[in-house]
């Protein structure tokens, strides 16, 4: 490594003209210069690749943090009962029955998910939408249970459901209604669906529909592992590309998936933090805790961030599986200078070194940095140890499996989290309560009560569309002059509804770029393709009558060759609802052939999530394109629908029946 403390005067030149740059001209006027500074240098070819990579380091550096607003003790301490809640909840279930559920993952997350409750997840009406990582569930009930919301019997009967007084495995809306939001635990779903949810809310307020809340967020809990599934990355350029800076992307870099290390041999908090910031998204590393402050000042060779920048994620996972001891010898020990710096450091102050994501000050300041943030969405990237705090099987390799726990296991646990639990006493463990008149209850109780009320919490309105008169319909159901395929039938009607007086403005036509074939064009400059921007140039087509007209207030939503996105959009409007207290009736036209085959895991997650829409799998083969050969008739989607038990089906052969269906499905 380089060392900078040996003399280097043109080096230290460009230093103190970048200090007073900053003196004088403050940081906003500095980093503008120094992107076009970087930018000129970049055109020349001198930019190193390795000068491209984000630093392995926090985003935030300690003189720029503001103070912690909460009471640090008190949220202590209703952490750790939350814990140790979380994990009796699954001990419990697999002490006789061998039910299943997960401890490593929320005592990984756990500070995450507090700091957010404690100070920044709005509730109450129009409350931020909250997409909880689905392993963590066991946690986010022991919370509800220390705020009184959830039962003793509610958690004694963690994944016994059917009987309408457990708590279903996961996130789910259709087993718990007024509980969950979204169904988030099939991997990679419920960063799509964010993404989306997030464009949709933009979408909502910019034609008037909703009330603009510069403070209310879509918050997305995701693990890093998680991130490898296509539907978690392959959206989030539409993010930035939308300025969707109403959602939050939390990834929890355990460094660990089911199996193993999620990147043994790099490390994924820099591959991830590389990715966001190309596609446009605000990066913020949560890497180091506090404790590490006081060692990266006094870093004065630049020994430590050498170390590390060259250390992998195998070796991060080693680190806090193995101790102090071997810390020392295997990261420290790298360089003679790193190894210096903890010469006076017990091995056991070695392994308290914590993470960014167990350190409520660090996770509270990327938050606020995330909420300050204008025009970008935020990625928050938190370093954090899987299965944290439970002894011998913290950083574990099977450590995502593990449902029963030894006693010495449960002994560290509670040593290491200052539990009032006699260990003499572990045969049958029991829950911790707090009493309603201590201080913690009533803390907790009142940081809710400040941000609007108790979360997890899903209220659906009754919806009350009804259409102006039914001439819409009326007009299919005298017998037809003329053959007539039933995708042209459909666009018909929608045109018609559409201009409806009363419900017109709450129907959403959704099409993943297919509008031409299925005769749709004609929408376009009567109803406008919404666009956050609106239109900056002139289309190709202008002098035409269908021109393709984008608009900041358009009513269509064409969200290109991406039927995943597309579908997304359209759980986001169906689910509206319960979300926005605002009833949408969306309708997603796809091509037939290509619909529930390419979306059936989506598709099932709109059941689990009570979504109240229309799909229409347009030029399904039998009346139109029958020249584009087999491969585009669709003769199977029907058996596909029929796997999900709250979607209808139909099969509508004549127009009346479509406009029966329609109307039927909107009463």
């Amino acid at each position: 490594m380089e060392d900078y403390s040996k003399d280097n005067e043109d080096l230290f030149d460009w230093i103190d003209a970048l200090e007073n740059q900053l003196l004088f001209n403050g940081s906003q006027d500095t980093k503008k210069l120094l992107s076009q500074f970087i930018s000129y240098v970049d055109n020349k070819g001198l930019l190193n690749d390795d000068l491209r990579k984000l630093p392995f380091d926090n985003s935030i550096s300690p003189f720029n943090e503001s103070d912690y607003p909460g009471d640090w003790e008190i949220e202590e301490k209703i952490r750790h009962y939350i814990r140790w809640n979380a994990l009796v909840t699954v001990l419990k279930a697999n002490k006789f029955k061998d039910l299943g559920g997960h401890i490593s993952t929320y005592s990984s997350a756990a500070t995450l998910y507090e700091v957010g409750f404690n100070h920044f997840f709005k509730g109450g009406n129009l409350a931020d939408m909250v997409y909880f990582q689905g392993h963590s569930s066991p946690g986010i009930y022991a919370r509800s249970f220390l705020e009184g919301n959830i039962s003793t019997k509610h958690l004694d009967n963690f994944r016994q459901e059917i009987s309408g007084d457990g708590l279903s495995s996961y996130p789910h809306p259709w087993l718990m209604p007024n509980y969950w939001q979204f169904p988030t635990v099939s991997m990679g779903l419920g960063p799509i669906m964010s993404i989306y949810q997030a464009h949709v809310m933009k979408y909502l307020e910019q034609r008037g529909l909703l009330e603009n809340d510069p403070n209310r967020k879509i918050w997305m809990f995701c693990g890093d592992g998680e991130m490898d599934e296509p539907e978690s990355m392959g959206s989030i350029s539409l993010a930035a590309r939308e300025k969707l800076d109403n959602l939050i992307f939390v990834i929890n870099c355990n460094l660990q998936r089911l199996d193993g290390p999620v990147r043994g041999n790099s490390r994924i908090i820099t591959e991830l933090g590389a990715i966001f910031k190309a596609a446009g998204w605000n990066v913020v590393n949560v890497i180091w805790g506090r404790k590490w402050d006081e060692l990266l000042a006094n870093d004065l060779t630049g020994s430590l961030s050498w170390v590390m920048n060259n250390t992998v994620d195998g070796e991060y996972q080693n680190f806090k599986a193995k101790g102090g001891a071997y810390t020392r010898k295997h990261f420290f020990g790298k360089h003679p200078e790193a190894l210096k710096l903890v010469e006076d450091m017990s091995d056991d102050d070695i392994e308290n070194l914590n993470r960014g994501g167990h350190d409520p000050l660090k996770v509270f300041n990327a938050y606020k940095s995330a909420y300050e943030c204008k025009d970008k969405p935020t990625v928050i990237l938190a370093f954090t140890v899987k299965g944290y705090g439970i002894g011998s099987r913290q950083a574990d390799n099977t450590t995502h499996q593990v449902k029963k726990l030894t006693k010495e296991n449960l002994d560290d646990f509670i040593k290491k989290f200052n539990l009032p639990i006699n260990s003499t006493k572990l045969n049958n463990l029991d829950y911790l309560k707090l009493s309603k008149n201590s201080k913690e209850y009533k803390y907790l109780v009142n940081q809710r009560k400040k941000l609007g009320g108790f979360l997890p919490r899903r209220e659906s309105i009754k919806a009350n569309l009804t259409v102006n008169d039914n001439s819409h319909f009326d007009e299919f159901h005298a017998e037809s002059k003329r053959e007539v395929s039933t995708t042209m039938v459909f666009v018909r009607l929608i045109t018609s509804l559409l201009r409806d007086k009363k419900i017109g403005k709450y129907i959403v036509p959704i099409v993943p770029d297919e509008a031409r074939t299925f005769g749709m064009d004609g929408l376009f400059r009567q109803f406008g393709i919404y666009s956050r921007e609106g239109q900056k140039y002139q289309p190709e087509d202008v002098d035409k009558v269908m021109w393709y007209r984008e608009s900041r207030d358009g009513v269509m939503l064409e969200e290109g060759i991406n039927e995943a996105g597309a579908f997304s959009a359209w759980i986001a409007l169906a689910t509206s609802y319960a979300n926005n207290s605002l009833p949408m009736i969306p309708f997603y036209i796809y091509y037939s052939m290509f619909g529930f085959q390419r979306v059936h895991d989506l598709a099932w997650a709109a059941g689990d999530a009570r979504a109240r829409g229309f799909l229409l799998g347009a030029t399904s083969g039998r009346t139109t394109l029958n020249g584009e050969g087999l491969q585009h008739q669709d003769g199977h989607s029907h058996l596909l629908a029929q796997t999900i038990p709250n979607c209808k089906s139909y099969d509508p052969c004549f127009d009346y029946e479509l406009a029966t269906i329609i109307k039927n499905g909107i009463d």
